[in-house]
């Protein structure tokens, strides 16, 4: 039996939403984040070193990563539909996507993220500082680079429902992470109207929905 290492809040809930297109059985097991951290439990960790998730069992093999774990559910249970043949033309977009949404577009997210932090939990004798520091850096690099990264987003889904080919793929799911929590958090807006659409699309999928229940709490879910 497959299993999902799941933590709420968190990129585990796009692997649920995935077993749920493919109609698998699984068993979840559920990990609830530390509530003044916000970190993973230590127990995660007996499940894989790094005590990150997701994490899934699947006949005695142990994967990590999402992108992985997405490829994998998509070879071993997809039929073919969720992802693109290996020699196939569509193949290497479908694997630049898989590459890019943890590669390229969650780091400049996570920063974003790590100084907005920064600024509002620095000690109270230093706060006026690192609000400074935090406001350069964004300023001068980060929101840039996020910008950059939706503008080509949004341009890339203009004429196109999903990211390869015309039907949904295990790379729409994997891209749908970082693009939930840049929407939740402001900075999509409303002009890249492409981007809207596609989250749009992805939380209107009946599977979401399942994965949505059965996954507990999640700060990127819709209306959020």
């Amino acid at each position: 039996m497959l299993t999902v290492h799941h933590l709420e809040h968190s990129r585990s809930q796009r692997i649920l939403w995935m077993l749920e297109e493919l109609g698998v059985d699984y068993t979840l097991k559920i990990y609830k984040r530390n509530p003044e951290t916000r970190l993973a439990p230590p127990e995660l960790a007996k499940v894989h070193p790094l005590g990150k998730s997701p994490v899934i069992t699947d006949d005695g093999r142990t994967i990590a990563e999402s992108g992985t774990i997405l490829e994998y559910l998509a070879r071993t249970h997809g039929k073919g539909r969720w992802a693109p043949a290996m020699k196939s033309d569509a193949y290497w977009d479908f694997h630049y996507w898989m590459q890019y949404a943890e590669g390229s577009l969650m780091p400049p997210l996570l920063l974003k993220l790590v100084f907005d932090q920064v600024e509002t939990k620095s000690p109270f004798l230093i706060r006026p500082l690192a609000k400074g520091i935090s406001g350069q850096v964004n300023k001068a690099f980060i929101k840039p680079q996020i910008r950059t990264h939706l503008d080509f987003i949004d341009n890339h889904l203009k004429d196109r429902n999903w990211f390869v080919g015309e039907r949904i793929s295990a790379a729409d799911v994997h891209m749908s992470f970082p693009l939930e929590a840049a929407k939740a958090r402001g900075l999509v807006g409303d002009q890249r109207s492409s981007i809207n659409a596609f989250v749009d699309r992805c939380h209107a999928r009946p599977a979401y929905l399942r994965a949505l229940e059965k996954g507990g709490p999640y700060d990127y879910g819709p209306g959020k």
